[in-house]
């Protein structure tokens, strides 16, 4: 989707002209069902507006010169809130829109102004330009397109021209794709932008990098495939729209979190073949996608954005809900309805103490579920989800809606847990069978391999490991409560150490500050609270590189093999770098996508990745779907784990206060069927030597090595009893049969 500005004269702003709409006759769809349905001979139309005098569906098209030609329908209603009606001869292609008639009080809450066309809250297909500019705003801005100081006046320059059109697009063009639902148990995530994985993706042909059909594409899949993913999860794809602040910049909003349409794909991440021919056709191949990666055994989990929309703040453009009423979807500040509860950051909220707002999210996920295929959905800040005003409800009526659904609950159902409101940190308390982001784990890695290692290296004393023993085990303090025994279970923790957000893995061990010029934000934007630690320089520098691929190593063997469900973020698997940029949510450009031209340590990386999740798939071991008790299990003679001090033996509980914790084992067992594993942690900055344990007094096989650069088919056997010294900073993994 194009994004200019007026002041380009792109397009000179008119004034709305008032016109007698066209009746419509009864529809024939229950107004219940929201949104334009079509039939042989017509289109039914439903659309919420309770507080509106009246409602007209406008059918767009094109005339000489590219002006906008509008047919108008007066809609029948309200019916419980619900305006609707039957137009006949509108068709699959159709651009529409919206014009509500009502009062205007700004102060109230009300923005009811038929000068702007909106877009349907319901529209599964969104095309045409935004123009930035005094048009698309119900108010009356300035030059700045600031409001005119005083109370908010009505604007009466006509959007049509300025804003994108909702399209009709036919929904069986592809058919309906077929969920994957892969165990809990054998997933293994990868965190990926469209544009960005594939823009340089070698094997990827030109004209198909940054689309939806190039990240289904063999060379993608193979790529997917080699390194054992199961699950892609992609940022936003739902239609979006840059903020207003990034237009004026000349920047826009590469990642996505700013949602133009719930039901829509977004336009520009399709093949320009696919743009041209209409968003019938942007839609054929969203599901071509979904349904090849599927064929590859891939799932498809997207990255939904319910807690706000692009409408920015109280004065921020006009193009769907505002115009239907603020009242009908925003949360107001308690007392004064002319102004956004805010508990986003993003200038609005939407209110999930109202029906229709619960009713259009979970209507657009089962749209995505059923008809796309999507096999599963994470929520970005999920905490706005489930509040009731101020507070959060853990069994919050939308929760309990998705979770029991009967398209829904079947479908994996992740959490950010987390906002900018009161109280807005909940990891851990969502509903059965939610999963979460488990931000605790990605704090206690980095802090554990790097800020404290950096502590270390400045004479300062380090943490203990206790916090790292928790995450390892699965996160039992988080997820092990509710009323069913185990609670929510280890694979409820997303268990990650990079995202989107933030720096990456390859920037965690080169950077110890944000780097986000390029934002023009004066570096203000971003966390300061990286954890990371650049071993001595900042940025990159040669004569560090083997420390820093080391601490990458420990990281991400660390990730994958912790009890819970593993994120990788895409790139990390070959150390990419943002050159420290922790926030580049507006760079759609090199700083973003990934960069696949490798370096020998980058190939060898991406092997390491590759073996681990290997490992991970061949050894349940390394998958318990409960959390460890430290007692036999089903007649086993060896505990389903053991934590064992340097000297093999067990490790005493007042040892784990002390920061000399930091080397330790975890000895799990395989329950008599799988192998034993045996992982050996040297947190110090010194070596130290560690005696095996006991175990099943069988021999313990190394299988892998963290200050080892590449996989090499290790050959190491060590016997209960004898000892190795462990270099600084590093772990080993050893694997026993049962018998």
């Amino acid at each position: 989707m194009r994004v200019t500005q007026t002041s380009h004269h792109r397009i000179e702003p008119k004034r709305y002209i008032a016109r007698a709409p066209e009746p419509t006759a009864p529809s024939r769809t229950h107004a219940s069902q929201l949104g334009v349905f079509v039939h042989p001979d017509g289109v039914d139309v439903a659309i919420t507006a309770p507080l509106a005098s009246g409602v007209e569906f406008c059918a767009i098209d094109r005339g000489p010169a590219g002006t906008i030609l509008e047919r108008r329908y007066a809609l029948n209603g309200p019916e419980l809130g619900v305006w609707t009606g039957f137009i006949p001869g509108i068709e699959v292609g159709q651009h529409y829109g919206f014009r509500v008639h009502g009062r205007w009080d700004p102060e109230a809450g009300m923005r009811h102004n038929p000068a702007k066309l909106l877009l349907d809250p319901y529209g599964r297909g969104v095309a045409g330009d935004f123009d930035l500019g005094p048009a698309v705003f119900s108010h009356e801005v300035d030059e700045n397109l600031h409001p005119i100081p005083g109370p908010r006046k009505i604007n009466e320059l006509d959007s049509a021209p300025h804003v994108p059109h909702s399209v009709i697009v036919d929904d069986s063009y592809y058919g309906t794709v077929e969920a994957l639902h892969t165990p809990w148990d054998r997933t293994v995530i990868y965190e990926a932008h469209v544009r960005g994985l594939t823009m340089n993706l070698p094997g990827v042909p030109t004209h198909l990098r940054g689309t939806y059909a190039g990240l289904a594409h063999p060379a993608t899949i193979a790529h997917l495939q080699r390194l054992g993913i199961t699950a892609i999860e992609l940022l936003p794809i739902q239609a979006k729209l840059s903020e207003t602040f990034l237009i004026e910049k000349g920047l826009s909003n590469y990642w996505g979190y700013n949602t133009l349409g719930f039901f829509a794909p977004e336009p520009s991440y399709a093949t320009k073949a696919a743009q041209a021919e209409g968003p019938s056709a942007v839609l054929r191949e969203v599901k071509g996608m979904v349904s090849l990666l599927h064929e590859a055994g891939i799932e498809v989990i997207l990255d939904v954005v319910y807690n706000h929309t692009c409408e920015g703040g109280t004065d921020g453009p006009t193009l769907s809900w505002r115009g239907f009423g603020e009242s009908n979807f925003y949360m107001q500040k308690p007392g004064n309805p002319g102004e956004f509860d805010d508990v986003t950051g993003c200038g609005n909220s939407l209110d999930f103490r109202l029906r229709r707002v619960i009713q259009m999210s979970l209507d657009s996920l089962r749209y995505w579920a059923e008809e796309v295929g999507i096999d599963g959905f994470r929520f970005d800040l999920a905490v706005t989800l489930g509040r009731q005003g101020r507070d959060f409800h853990s069994h919050h009526p939308f929760f309990v809606a998705m979770t029991t659904d009967p398209v829904l609950r079947s479908r994996k159902l992740i959490t950010e847990p987390w906002d900018l409101g009161h109280n807005g940190w909940r990891t851990g308390q969502f509903p059965s069978p939610m999963a979460d982001w488990n931000d605790r784990y990605r704090n206690t890695v980095r802090s554990f391999w790097l800020s404290d290692q950096a502590a270390m290296a400045d004479g300062k004393r380090p943490a203990d490991s206790r916090e790292l023993v928790t995450r390892l085990s699965g996160s039992a303090d988080l997820f092990s409560r509710g009323r069913v025994p185990g609670g929510r279970g280890t694979f409820a923790s997303i268990n990650f150490v990079t995202a989107h957000d933030g720096f990456t893995l390859g920037d965690l061990v080169t950077y110890n500050y944000k780097h986000n010029e390029a934002n023009l934000e004066d570096n203000r934007d971003g966390t300061d609270d990286n954890r990371s630690w650049n071993h001595g320089n900042e940025g990159p520098d040669a004569a560090l590189l083997a420390a820093r691929q080391k601490s990458m190593r420990n990281l991400i063997a660390t990730l994958l093999l912790s009890s819970g469900t593993p994120m990788i973020t895409a790139g990390d698997e070959i150390g990419r770098t943002q050159f420290g940029n922790n926030n580049p949510y507006c760079q759609d450009n090199t700083l973003s996508w990934v960069d696949w031209r490798l370096q020998p340590w980058q190939e060898d990386f991406q092997e390491t990745v590759s073996y681990l999740i290997r490992l991970r798939r061949e050894h349940t071991v390394f998958r318990p779907t409960g959390f460890y008790t430290g007692t036999p299990r089903n007649g086993d003679p060896l505990p389903d784990v053991t934590w064992l001090a340097r000297d093999g033996e067990e490790m005493p509980a007042w040892k784990w206060f002390e920061p000399s914790s930091r080397s330790f084992q975890m000895l799990r067992s395989g329950g008599g069927t799988d192998v034993d594993a045996l992982i050996i942690i040297n947190g110090l900055n010194e070596p130290r030597e560690f005696t095996f344990p006991i175990g099943r007094g069988r021999p313990f096989d190394l299988a892998w090595d963290s200050t080892v650069a590449r996989p090499n088919g290790f050959r190491e056997r060590k016997l209960p009893g004898s000892t190795i010294e462990m270099e600084e900073q590093s772990i080993r993994l050893y694997l026993s049969n049962p018998a």
